[in-house]
């Protein structure tokens, strides 16, 4: 089993920068795919950043060269640095870690609130 706790989401005007934390415990995730997505009020939840164990990451259109994704091994934590902020960033960050094409392996954390208004 994988717990992961999301920290970090908070209220923030647009133009403003957040950092999400996302601190794994019960595994080590080097192996992980490692994701955050978001849930908007009404929407699905969305991909909004990855980063696959060697390094390679990826984005949603939407968020390319504000946010970005990173990961620190040593201490089972991944980041996601967000920039620029927009309203319609607002949203619940989650938090995933994963092992492709194994079902049992999809882990979730609680998710974290982010609101950007004015």
């Amino acid at each position: 089993q994988v717990r992961l706790v999301e920290s970090g989401g908070g209220l923030v005007q647009p133009g403003g920068s957040l950092r999400l934390s996302c601190a794994a415990s019960g595994r080590i995730v080097t192996t992980y795919v490692m994701g955050w997505y978001r849930q908007a009020p009404g929407k699905q939840r969305e991909l909004v950043a990855a980063a696959i164990s060697d390094g390679t990451t990826n984005y949603a259109d939407s968020v390319k060269g504000r946010f970005t994704i990173s990961r620190d091994n040593v201490k089972n934590t991944v980041y996601l640095q967000m920039n620029s902020l927009k309203p319609e960033d607002t949203a619940v960050y989650y938090c995933n870690a994963r092992i492709p094409r194994i079902a049992a392996e999809n882990y979730w954390g609680q998710g974290t609130q982010v609101t950007v208004s004015s």
